[in-house]
């Protein structure tokens, strides 16, 4: 969100590049959940109820949803309820979260980072088993027999696993047999194709179908001059950077990265389609998800951006791959 921009327009934005979307026949939109002044979504569930009223055909998930320092109750009915007013079109992407200001926030300690996403998915998939729940952990007080509404329209509740480059929740993914988003936002996506490996290779031995190993690739992406997404897009990436005490991106390295073996994926529609295929030829992915609406870029740029996505690149990118091999999920 750019510093002259308002929450209050930046969330009438938001609902407008959703219809677009729909509109332009695009088939997921994800909203992320941020607890920062430069993000003006916290509770991902509002905006996305509201662009359920304005859309017809979308998919709606969060990206992300930080399960850790939320309560998987409150989430499951949340989503539920998003699932009743779009006529089962709703997700949850659940993740540990890029950024940490929810677990003090909300009172949970970041030393129990990952043991708090492990429970609290292990009760989040128990809840869309069925509507009464028996559940017992460290974190949150116990369930006994307690029924859990409203029921969704889809059974189950489509719960994605989002994931950075950590081996251990890639595993766990597989282990559960659950769909996996892989956010790849920076070197070469080449680096992780072991990750890829290593998710395929728990659904297997887990025993799950492989038809449930889908796999979702999350990258930064525009449709258009790059002269004129780099200015935000460096900005945002320099600043997250210097909380981090990453090394200063300049135009040379930004060039590079989005170059063909680059992370991000930014140019004409005809390099944005070169880039998503060369990754479809790396990981076989179900689902590719374009993060467009970034930093301080503007709403104009964002909404021709997304048009161009959903007339020009997913038209392209649907008929090379084929309807039969991949589940057609071209996203904003």
């Amino acid at each position: 969100m750019g510093p002259g921009i308002s929450p209050e327009q930046r969330l009438r934005d938001l609902i407008e590049e959703m219809e677009l979307a729909d509109q332009v026949g695009l088939d997921v939109f994800g909203v992320g959940e941020h607890h920062r002044p430069d993000f003006a979504v916290s509770s991902p569930i509002v905006p996305l109820a509201a662009g359920a009223a304005r859309t017809e055909r979308i998919r709606l998930t969060s990206a992300v949803t930080v399960l850790s320092s939320d309560d998987p109750v409150r989430v499951f009915q949340d989503f539920a309820t998003l699932d009743l007013l779009s006529g089962g079109r709703a997700e949850i992407m659940a993740g540990r979260g890029s950024f940490t200001e929810s677990f003090p926030l909300f009172g949970y300690d970041l030393d129990d980072y990952d043991e708090l996403f492990a429970e609290k998915l292990d009760l989040l998939l128990a809840l869309r088993a069925g509507e009464r729940v028996t559940w017992e952990g460290r974190h949150r007080s116990a369930l006994h027999d307690l029924a859990v509404y409203p029921r969704p329209v889809q059974d189950p509740l489509p719960v994605w696993i989002a994931v950075g480059g950590n081996p251990q929740s890639v595993v766990r993914a597989g282990v559960l047999g659950l769909p996996m988003a892989l956010a790849i936002i920076g070197g070469q996506p080449e680096r992780f194709v072991p990750l890829i490996d290593l998710y395929r290779q728990a659904v297997s031995e887990a025993g799950h179908d492989p038809a449930t190993a889908r796999v979702s690739i999350n990258s930064h992406t525009y449709v258009g001059d790059p002269d004129d997404f780099f200015p935000s897009h460096s900005a945002m990436m320099n600043r997250i950077g210097r909380e981090r005490g990453w090394p200063p991106m300049g135009r040379a390295q930004w060039d590079q990265l989005r170059g063909p073996r680059g992370a991000f994926v930014v140019g004409s529609p005809d390099e944005v389609v070169e880039k998503i295929l060369f990754e479809r030829e790396l990981f076989g992915n179900d689902r590719y998800l374009a993060q467009i609406a970034l930093g301080d870029l503007s709403h104009n740029l964002v909404m021709r951006a997304i048009e161009r996505f959903g007339t020009e690149v997913a038209p392209r990118v649907r008929a090379e791959v084929g309807s039969a091999t991949v589940s057609r999920d071209w996203s904003h």
